[in-house]
């Protein structure tokens, strides 16, 4: 398995608690503190191999919870239709019409609300 650092962040923050603690920080010092393997084995003293592997089963585990859950894709399907649904609103939010202008900024801030759920 190749260490894609974005993936792996990305799944980190949404599975990081599943788990071990050991994998969690090598994965947070690699991910979001920016160690290099070498880095995280002196700090952790193991070798660069142990942490090598260690990040490579945290990886595997979280694609699995991934796969399992599908919580990453499933905000990242609600995020796009969210997006798409405030670009078909932008025709309404021109419209003259008072009552249709209202319904526009009503559905835009529900979709507004949506967004900052997922984003939390």
């Amino acid at each position: 398995m190749a260490l894609d650092t974005l993936d792996l962040t990305l799944l980190l923050d949404y599975y990081g608690e599943l788990l071990p603690e050991k994998q969690r920080m090598y994965c947070d010092l690699f991910c979001n503190q920016d160690y290099s393997l070498a880095e995280i084995a002196a700090e952790s003293g193991i070798s660069r191999q142990g942490v090598h592997d260690a990040l490579n089963h945290a990886e595997a585990s979280l694609r699995e919870f991934e796969r399992i859950l599908g919580c990453a894709g499933r905000d990242a399907r609600v995020r796009g239709a969210v997006a798409q649904a405030q670009e078909a609103l932008l025709p309404l939010m021109q419209c003259s019409d008072r009552a249709v202008l209202q319904a526009g900024e009503s559905l835009s801030a529900i979709l507004q609300s949506i967004r900052e759920t997922i984003d939390t």
